[in-house]
């Protein structure tokens, strides 16, 4: 049963070897472990793009769609209580170009968790529920991915994108309160109250604000079909941001995803997609304001992957349509993928990928990105 509390779920989503944490104390009911993960990758990147200026092959050596982390997690029991803690610290492996002690370490893991036998609840930074399994669930979520030069990527000092805005928004990890169910008869409920995302522009006259926290819930059931594992899940999120100016209209923000998964001995086949109102199509934290009360967006993730021995091979098809303007422009975003990787060991992996990603305006404006990479790397994990 894939678990919804990510503890060290991250690593465990996208590693198809087994790769345990390392336990560093475990005594009289108390255990304290730690877990991590580091990739480098070399990228060849080829971009086109309207004006001369843009069109370039870019080398660099960059960290995949996952960052680098080292996490930590702690469990007591307590009488009928499980205490539970994890915290986890993302680094970036690339400096700037003119500052060069400039990597970023981010903290996008840092809760608390009580459970028994009615459930658990989580309390603290973690990441959000609508979008979540979509992206955990992602089959490439250990390689690369698409790196939009038009959103700075290519350049950029941070990740890849993966199938973010080709498939699904990216679910930020927030603060919250979330209640999971026990697993019943295959089916799990998790849903929280989230710290609202300020998504209404503070107008001269007024201020943003949000009588209600940002409500996100995800409803998943596992079961067995004919030899095969199936895992669905359907997950959201609502906010409505309103302004003391009176003339400013409310944002009213919505999203559903949902998905599939099948497991039918070594073959995986996974298909997601969502759909969203007043929600950015690459971030669920709402990037862009001013824009977001026209902002509508839909998509689509289709992948397979095979294992044979210690080689995986994997397929991706992912689309985006931005009915909005998150750049600008109305427009779809495609990303395709095929994905080679070979396990050493547990804990060491050799990745492969080549990646299409697109964009194309939907307003007459036709391509306004062409760019395909070509990754390799290597991965560590305990």
């Amino acid at each position: 049963m894939l678990p919804l509390a990510l503890a060290s779920a991250v690593a465990l989503a996208f590693a198809q070897s087994a790769s345990a944490e390392i336990v560093l104390y475990d005594q009289d009911g108390t255990t304290f472990a730690t877990d991590g993960y580091i990739n480098a990758f070399y990228v060849n990147s080829d971009i086109d793009r309207p004006g001369e200026q843009f069109d370039r092959t870019q080398s660099r050596v960059k960290m995949g769609f996952l960052p680098n982390w080292i996490g930590f997690n702690m469990s007591k029991q307590v009488g009928d209580l499980k205490l539970g803690a994890r915290s986890s610290f993302w680094v970036t492996i690339n400096d700037s170009e003119t500052n060069g002690t400039d990597t970023a370490i981010d903290v996008r893991q840092f809760y608390g968790t009580i459970a028994g036998d009615w459930g658990e609840v989580l309390i603290g930074k973690d990441f959000g529920l609508f979008a979540r399994s979509n992206i955990l669930l992602d089959e490439l979520l250990g390689g690369y991915g698409q790196v939009s030069d038009t959103l700075g990527l290519v350049d950029g000092g941070g990740v890849s994108f993966g199938n973010i805005g080709s498939g699904y928004p990216y679910p930020f990890p927030t603060s919250q309160i979330t209640y999971r169910t026990p697993v019943v008869n295959g089916f799990r409920l998790a849903a929280g109250i989230m710290d609202p995302v300020d998504t209404n522009d503070d107008s001269p006259a007024g201020k943003a604000y949000q009588e209600e926290p940002r409500f996100e819930a995800e409803l998943t059931y596992q079961f067995d079909l004919g030899g095969a594992q199936i895992y669905t899940w359907l997950n959201g999120a609502y906010q409505s941001s309103e302004n003391t100016d009176n003339s400013v209209d409310t944002v009213k923000s919505k999203g559903l995803g949902y998905g599939v998964q099948a497991k039918i001995s070594d073959l995986t086949l996974v298909a997601s997609g969502f759909t969203a109102e007043g929600i950015n199509p690459f971030f669920t934290n709402n990037l862009g304001e001013a824009s977001l009360r026209e902002m509508d967006s839909d998509g689509y993730l289709f992948q397979g992957a095979y294992r044979f021995g210690k080689n995986r091979i994997a397929l991706s098809y992912g689309k985006t349509r931005d009915d909005g303007n998150g750049l600008g422009v109305k427009a779809d975003f495609e990303t395709r993928a095929i994905a080679y990787t070979r396990d050493i060991n547990d804990h060491l992996r050799l990745i492969a990928e080549y990646n299409q990603f697109e964009i194309d305006g939907r307003d007459g404006s036709g391509s306004l990105e062409d760019t395909d990479t070509l990754a390799l790397g290597v991965s560590l994990s305990w």
